[in-house]
């Protein structure tokens, strides 16, 4: 392996989990979200030779996750495919916790892909000014959409 290699690897293991979630956020499939961390891995190695550092990597990672996801969502809703499943999951977990986690999932999944990366990134603890570089947005703007946001989660 070159420099470049070993580098891209090293930052890839270290923000796994941050391309995981921002991925999740988009589908709930695992084989779609397998395709999606592919995408984006392919994605950021493509970038990864033009990065040159001027914002921290993580936004950058979360700019090029986020483009990547979008990107793929919009292409499934054109396609609007049926999927065949089983109404019960026998290995799922059904504790408090996961099925609050599973509502405020769907809920999020119903939001327009913009506002679902945005509260992706707040409930990532990301501050409202790191939100608004990786989204390309004011602070203010991000404040602004951040209660609307959580207004209309509260009323679906």
């Amino acid at each position: 392996m070159d420099k470049k290699e070993l580098e891209f690897t090293r930052v890839v293991k270290e923000h796994k989990s941050t391309i995981y979630t921002v991925c999740y956020m988009f589908s709930n499939d695992a084989d779609e979200v397998s395709d999606f961390f592919q995408d984006v891995l392919t994605n950021l190695w493509k970038g990864f030779g033009a990065f040159e550092g001027r914002s921290d990597i993580r936004t950058w990672i979360y700019r090029v996750s986020l483009n990547t996801c979008i990107s793929a969502d919009r292409k499934k809703r054109k396609m609007k495919t049926v999927r065949l499943s089983m109404d019960i999951n026998p290995y799922e977990d059904q504790s408090e916790d996961i099925r609050q986690s599973e509502m405020l999932r769907k809920r999020i999944s119903k939001l327009g892909a913009f506002d679902r990366a945005i509260i992706l990134l707040w409930l990532e603890n990301m501050s409202y000014e790191e939100i608004g570089q990786v989204v390309g947005i004011s602070t203010k703007n991000v404040s602004v959409r951040l209660f609307r946001i959580k207004e209309q989660l509260k009323n679906m």
